[in-house]
């Protein structure tokens, strides 16, 4: 076994919370490494998450306007042709330059990157093992695991190349399917079935719940699924999935009503399970220092400390919203924490995004927390349809809502179903960050024409006097 190398911080994995807490350590100067077993930097959302399925989003977006779109708008091309292959390869080709910046920002910021799979073996030891079996350990001083998410697999439902797939499966199918059920009407789901959907398939999505994306404010949810179901997109809502046989022609799966009844199958070529992600934390030898994960496999925290000393933890294998941002910010925090600086993390202002067509963002609170939690509130809205740039781009689904306290106008949440919402909710983000009132974003000049007037007039309509619709 190789000599102990000794930092000052390891890092166990290497997506957006460990890639972005190696390149602050060493900003701030500390001796960092970041162990990371695969072959490429970025984790999950580079390599077969976020990056890639926002290629395939944005390609299959312009393959459909050229197909729908470009005549209305007297572009005439004729019917363009999908060449399924070349769309991958740029995918794939995007995804490498980028995980390959992340390499050049680690020697930038004089990070090395220790290849191979990472398990603590005692307080401050971290032992490594590389591709071809062989091991090294490192000691540190501290140790933060950010080893992420993974999908979580739906119980009698075995995955099988090709046919029932995870996320990573349906961001690189050979061909497009002629049927594609979705299983779970999440973010990931949705993004992913719209993507096949564009390019020919017909999707069926089943969620076990009564309604789609839980999270996301009810009346945004409904308006969401109205657009996807105009689209093209059919659902089959308050109904479990039980079973799945796969054949030469496919796959079968047994669908019974959740609150109980009669089953039904379901074929189709392709199953997409996206019921949601599970934190990545078996093997890492957590025992060896005392931390045991709750029963789901998240880590406590407070304050990114762990119950052993100089164990740290951030990002999806703990609580908060599963995201890559959340990630990034708690990655920025546990390091200055390290540091000797304050760090800290505000859950309550983590925007979430949809990047679908319309896209969907909100942050803060929905309207039915609100009401949980008996907070008297006001609601300003504001449709697209009466937005002139949108009018304009023929992109008039959706709405801005933005929910303010009654007695003190501070805005407690906003949310953004329409044409680049991902883009606008940054503005709601700094204003609530602020502890800004609606009338703060009502008053403030916003440029004409643009999407972003529809987020002023919803704030104007808080206080009853939007002037554009």
């Amino acid at each position: 076994m190789a000599q102990a190398a000794s930092y000052d911080v390891v890092i166990i994995g290497g997506g957006p919370g460990g890639y972005n807490a190696a390149i602050r350590a060493g900003q701030l100067g500390l001796k960092a490494a970041c162990v990371e077993m695969r072959e490429t930097l970025g984790g999950t959302c580079l390599n077969v998450g976020c990056m890639p399925s926002k290629a395939l989003l944005h390609a299959s977006e312009l393959f459909e306007a050229a197909t729908k779109e470009f005549p209305t708008l007297g572009i005439e091309i004729g019917a363009p042709k999908l060449n399924l292959g070349q769309m991958m390869a740029q995918k794939a080709d995007s995804v490498g330059a980028l995980t390959k910046g992340i390499e050049f920002l680690f020697k930038k910021n004089k990070v090395e990157w220790v290849k191979g799979k990472g398990r603590i073996t005692g307080p401050g030891a971290v032992e490594v093992t590389a591709a071809d079996g062989s091991k090294s350990t490192l000691t540190a001083k501290n140790i933060v695991i950010a080893t992420g998410s993974e999908p979580t697999p739906l119980p009698g439902v075995a995955f099988e190349d090709g046919k029932v797939v995870d996320s990573t499966g349906a961001l690189s199918l050979p061909a497009v399917p002629k049927k594609l059920i979705v299983v779970g009407a999440g973010i990931i789901g949705l993004e992913l079935g719209s993507v096949w959907r564009r390019l020919g398939a017909e999707v069926t999505v089943v969620e076990f719940l009564d309604r789609i994306t839980p999270g996301m404010d009810k009346d945004v949810a409904t308006a969401f699924q109205r657009a996807l179901t105009k689209q093209g997109m059919s659902f089959k809502l308050g109904a479990k999935v039980t079973a799945a046989k796969t054949g030469k022609d496919g796959v079968e799966l047994t669908v019974e009503p959740a609150a109980g009844g009669a089953a039904e199958t379901l074929k189709g070529d392709v199953v997409l399970v996206a019921i949601g992600r599970r934190p990545y934390t078996d093997g890492l030898g957590l025992e060896t220092v005392g931390v045991e994960p709750d029963k789901r496999g998240f880590i406590t925290n407070d304050h990114f400390k762990t119950n052993a000393g100089g164990v740290w933890v951030i990002g999806d294998a703990t609580y908060g919203p599963m995201l890559a941002h959340k990630a990034e910010e708690d990655a920025v925090a546990v390091i200055e924490l390290i540091a000797g600086k304050a760090g800290h993390v505000d859950y309550d202002l983590v925007p979430s995004v949809v990047y679908t067509s319309p896209e969907v963002a909100w942050v803060g609170k929905t309207e039915d927390q609100l009401k949980a939690e008996g907070v008297a509130y006001k609601a300003g809205k504001f449709p697209f349809a009466a937005n002139s740039r949108a009018k304009i781009n023929h992109e008039t689904e959706g709405f801005v809502k933005v929910l303010a306290d009654a007695a003190t106008d501070k805005i407690l949440g906003v949310h953004i179903l329409g044409p680049q919402a991902g883009e606008m909710i940054g503005e709601a983000c700094v204003a609530m960050a602020f502890g800004g009132a609606a009338e703060d974003i009502a008053r403030i000049c916003h440029p004409h024409p643009t999407r972003s007037e529809a987020v002023k007039q919803a704030a104007m309509g808080v206080d009853g006097w939007t002037m554009q619709a």
